[in-house]
């Protein structure tokens, strides 16, 4: 088969990469001038920027395959075993590490010392942690509630809310508890936290993101056959009527202007939501473009200090009791750090308080907060400051939510959808895009879902 995917983030490299394992004949179309999305970076000067600060678990088996598959597993690291360094104004850290014991007793020591969760709030842990992992995310009744109301129908208040769930839940969802699916914060906790002990152990990037997911990825694309045309836009996909020369027919402008027509057998639209919905014949495009809508978006902003001095002593650590959700230390991929100086990057998400906000104020305002967690910083200089912001970061992950997400079988033959938004069972995370190209890439190929660990394999079809 000859098959375009459209789009170059996670979910169109994994699509094409599997398509063109199987023997496809497979063209890759990407409108930017790199690949990677939304996890790739880009040159500032001469420092190396990550378009956000993107960590994974041991447990994001499809994300940790795809790293493989690139040859790129050395350039990442991941703990031995999760170990969370917790930062609070005026307070000693604490610490979230978990034990190597089988699950559920690998937290249990941590969460039992854990100060910031009041007593009366950490004894009632366990029992809501056993309820949680009895829920089915796949249930839409389950989906349709909030995962705030949840915690407190279970005895987790407003403290162990903020210190532990949202502490975890925020950055991997997207959004706070009360704004959060059940099913999918349950997705999140029952994998992560209370299935494997080792489950929820954090990897990262030792290198820009751009190196793993650009061109560690364009190489083994290129390895495998598949044509990459970068700065590419699509124009227009229709069906071919009368097709002699395949199903379907993309319409694709360069960077020079210039246009031409693809004819192929099939189409992988690893497109955001509101580009497919503009490029997709109806009725996918008309049902895309209504997912986009009940879906909407939520933002995540990420602010850049560099201080002539190291404040921050561990590769990450979370914030409480501040407006400093997370901050990362990303000296080491900087590129061009002046001798002695550390650059941190402060990850905020459901960002929408700060998404408009000038980047002059946000560098002053996290600078401040920054040295309220860490006394050495109140002294440091700062040599640089800027802002990187997504508007359009993740759907939002609203109580039945998981109802209004497509999945990748479409009503048109031959047309799959792929992307972290679409019908994958995860919130929109590196893992839950690279399963969705998987998926893409068995329906048009094969013509069926494939089952892949953790996707529950429902039936809905896109349209």
């Amino acid at each position: 088969m000859r098959i375009a995917v459209l789009g170059g983030g996670l979910a169109g490299v994994s699509a094409a990469l599997r398509c063109a394992d199987d023997g496809h004949e497979v063209t890759l179309l990407e409108r930017r001038a790199r690949l990677g999305g939304l996890a790739g970076s880009f040159r500032r000067g001469d420092a190396h920027v990550d378009t956000g600060q993107h960590v994974f678990l041991r447990c994001c088996h499809a994300y940790r395959g795809l790293l493989a598959r690139l040859d790129v597993t050395g350039s990442t690291t991941l703990q031995e075993r999760l170990d969370v360094t917790v930062l609070r104004p005026g307070a000693p850290p604490a610490r979230l590490r978990r034990d190597r014991v089988p699950a559920p007793l690998h937290l249990a020591r941590a969460l039992l010392r854990y100060d910031p969760v009041p007593w009366r709030e950490r004894l009632a842990l366990p029992r809501a942690a056993a309820a949680l992992r009895r829920l089915d995310p796949a249930d839409p009744a389950v989906d349709a509630q909030s995962f705030g109301e949840w915690l407190r129908r279970h005895g987790q208040g407003p403290a162990a809310t903020r210190a532990l769930w949202d502490l975890i839940g925020t950055p991997t969802l997207n959004a706070r508890a009360d704004d959060a699916s059940l099913a999918l914060a349950a997705t999140v906790f029952r994998i992560g936290l209370l299935g494997e002990p080792d489950a929820a152990d954090i990897g990262w990037s030792a290198v820009p993101l751009g190196e793993l997911h650009d061109t560690a990825a364009r190489r083994a694309l290129d390895d495998a056959g598949v044509r990459v045309r970068l700065a590419a836009r699509v124009r227009d996909v229709a069906r071919d009527l009368a097709p002699d020369d395949g199903g379907w027919r993309v319409a694709v402008a360069g960077r020079d202007g210039a246009q031409d027509v693809l004819a192929v057998d099939a189409v992988i639209s690893a497109l955001p939501p509101e580009e497919a919905a503009a490029l997709l014949p109806d009725p996918v495009g008309a049902q895309v473009g209504a997912a986009a809508e009940a879906l909407g978006a939520s933002p995540i902003v990420d602010v850049h200090l560099v201080l002539d001095r190291p404040v921050l002593d561990v590769p990450f650590a979370a914030g409480l009791d501040t407006e400093m959700q997370w901050v990362f230390d990303r000296s080491a991929a900087h590129g061009a750090l002046p001798d002695g100086a550390q650059y941190l990057v402060v990850s905020l998400s459901a960002a929408d308080e700060y998404v408009g906000l000038g980047a002059a104020a946000l560098v002053e305002h996290f600078r401040t907060e920054l040295a309220r967690l860490l006394p050495r910083a109140a002294a440091a200089r700062l040599l640089d400051g800027f802002v990187t912001r997504e508007p359009r970061a993740t759907f939002r992950p609203a109580p039945g939510s998981g109802a209004r997400r497509p999945a990748g079988r479409t009503a048109l033959p031959a047309l799959a959808l792929a992307g972290a938004w679409t019908d994958t069972g995860w919130p929109a995370t590196m893992e839950g895009a690279v399963r969705s190209g998987q998926t893409a890439a068995a329906v048009v190929t094969r013509g069926h879902h494939d089952r892949l660990p953790g996707h529950d394999d429902r039936a809905r079809v896109a349209a």
